[in-house]
């Protein structure tokens, strides 16, 4: 008797196949290589460890320098690229930008290896 696939799960599999169930495409292997490029920097994994562990799911900029243990220009330089890629989205109140993982885009990648 095979298992039974939820509403739910089949939504996931059919916007985000996972690898192994068939042969990736051309355009889809690209795609997933970009993203999985952005996270294959350590100080960018640190960073978003570091988002996703702080407290309410969001912190502030000046608060990942000295944890991350680089420079303000290289964090934001970072977080940039986090930006871009979809992982993070900032918001800036005052002076500082606080940032927070976009929990979907995180889940699709994170599915795509289940």
């Amino acid at each position: 008797m095979g298992a039974k696939v939820t509403p739910a799960a089949a939504d996931r599999d059919a916007c985000c196949p996972v690898v192994l169930a068939s042969p990736l495409s051309e355009g889809r292997a690209e795609e997933l290589a970009s993203d999985f490029a952005v996270l294959s920097d350590p100080a960018r994994l640190r960073l978003l460890s570091l988002i996703v562990s702080a407290d309410g799911g969001e912190v502030c900029v000046c608060d990942l320098v000295e944890p991350l243990g680089r420079s303000q220009p290289t964090v934001s330089h970072h977080l940039k690229i986090l930006t871009e890629a979809g992982l993070v989205v900032g918001d800036k109140r005052g002076r500082w930008v606080w940032y927070r993982v976009v929990p979907e885009r995180l889940g699709r990648l994170r599915n795509v290896l289940a």
